[in-house]
């Protein structure tokens, strides 16, 4: 049997864990706070499409160069949005690694 098992007391070791996961969990929820406030923006077509994201990976904007649709044609419209969505998508991935990486180091998911 392992040494100090079933010691009077040998519970200190849970019980510090426990405080251990509650403060991690409460430093989570505030990165996780804290990704939703911040906000990363990506182009595409030199500026033409820019996407605005949150660190929580919500869209909170798109704009479109009035100029571009003076003689864009749709196809090359969707190719610029969907470029400049799926940089903000990576960007905001990133972010969220600087914040949440240093939190989660070392636990299995």
């Amino acid at each position: 049997m392992a040494k100090g098992f079933n010691r009077p007391g040998g519970g200190g070791g849970q019980a510090g864990m426990m405080q251990q996961l509650q403060r991690l969990q409460q430093q989570m929820a505030e990165a996780q706070e804290h990704l939703a406030q911040e906000t990363v923006t990506a182009t595409a077509g030199g500026g033409a499409v820019k996407v605005t994201m949150t660190g929580d990976q919500k869209c909170q904007s798109v704009e479109i160069d009035p100029a571009l649709l003076k003689d864009a044609d749709a196809e090359m419209l969707q190719d610029l949005v969907l470029t400049a969505v799926n940089l903000a998508l990576e960007k905001s991935r990133e972010l969220q690694e600087q914040v949440m990486g240093p939190l989660s180091g070392g636990l299995p998911f």
